[in-house]
């Protein structure tokens, strides 16, 4: 294999699951994910894999359920409206403790919204996605590279701490190419002695189930998936730190808004004006440690997303409201441009 081959996000994805091991995946098409589907129709089948187009995103979530309870590794994509429909599978995925991949290629929204690039799921993936307490591992790359490797990454995540993970992109992600390398370490699946694999009347039965009507049982239930959540936090957070030794002003942007943010950053540097950029890379758990370390030195963060203004909130919570959090935000499919957000950068410099 040459080291690096030129690939669309959505591919990048779907080839990394099947070097991670994935051999199971179910879906159903929507724009601007359907090339993770169709990509999957193709290689599963010569690999030994299956591939099937469920008739609903409800039942390709449900059969993520199935397939995880027996301990494989298992992948669902789909976009913004199609993750509303698998939301309360994933609840039951984390319900019952199941480690999975779900990649959300995200679309604007709400509704049907529009089929360009959006960030506006961040509240939905990161305050969990469907009913009940509970987090998934979010995700975001910000280049096809990291498409792939996020998508390993996810897996392993999972696995790990037996939770449901999730690469969240953008339509600009899935569809835009670049060059990737594919020869990266893949860590083999864990032994899973909780799967339901069959006992072969060596053990008793595994039970996989997200029903628990003892109230005391579900509480504890609870407060010990939690305590797993408090592992993830102190030992997966992830972030890129870009120029904030010295910055007066800070960018907080994720994938596509963190690629335009950075040359923003560059250009305002040859103006002399001392800007920085942190780039989460877990949305959640979210990385506030490098937001309240620079809040002690710069003026103001700007928060650059494609939404309304969500991931604000928690850079707002994560720097502890010591200095203003303003927005820098296109939506509708819409992308800020490099332009904007330097001059987002030159306002709160004066």
């Amino acid at each position: 294999m040459a080291d690096k081959v030129l690939m669309k996000g959505n591919e990048a994805i779907a080839e990394a699951a099947i070097k991670a091991g994935c051999r199971h995946y179910f879906g159903y098409p929507i724009t601007p994910q359907t090339e993770v589907a169709a990509y999957m129709a193709k290689r599963m089948p010569k690999i030994g894999g299956t591939f099937l187009q469920a008739e609903s995103e409800i039942a390709a979530i449900n059969m993520v359920y199935g397939v995880a309870s027996a301990g494989l590794r298992v992948m669902t994509s789909s976009s913004s409206p199609g993750i509303s429909l698998k939301g309360e599978g994933i609840s039951y995925l984390a319900g019952a403790d199941l480690p999975a991949l779900v990649v959300n290629v995200q679309r604007g929204g709400p509704g049907l919204g529009g089929i360009q690039p959006s960030q506006s799921d961040y509240f939905q993936s990161t305050r969990g996605g469907g009913h009940g307490d509970y987090h998934m591992i979010v995700l975001a790359p910000s280049s096809v590279q990291e498409m792939a490797e996020m998508t390993v990454k996810g897996f392993e995540l999972a696995d790990k701490y037996r939770m449901t993970a999730m690469v969240l992109a953008d339509g600009t992600m899935g569809q835009m190419m670049e060059p990737v390398d594919l020869n990266f370490e893949v860590a083999p699946a864990p032994e899973k002695p909780w799967a339901t694999t069959g006992t072969e009347m060596k053990r008793k039965h595994n039970i996989v189930n997200s029903l628990s009507l003892v109230p005391e049982e579900l509480e504890k239930l609870n407060i010990a998936r939690f305590e797993r959540y408090e592992l993830v936090k102190r030992n997966e957070t992830m972030y890129e730190e870009y120029m904030m030794d010295d910055a007066d002003i800070a960018i907080a942007a994720f994938g596509i808004a963190a690629r335009v943010s950075k040359n923003a950053v560059n250009e305002a540097r040859k103006r002399g004006i001392k800007a920085g950029l942190i780039r989460p890379i877990t949305l959640w758990p979210f990385p506030d440690a490098p937001f309240k370390k620079a809040a002690t030195h710069v003026k103001q963060f700007i928060s650059v997303e494609l939404n309304m203004g969500q991931m604000i909130e928690d850079v707002r919570l994560a720097s502890e409201c010591k200095v203003p959090v303003t927005l820098c935000n296109r939506v509708g499919g819409m992308i800020p441009s490099p332009e904007q957000v330097l001059d987002a950068i030159v306002k709160a410099s004066k």
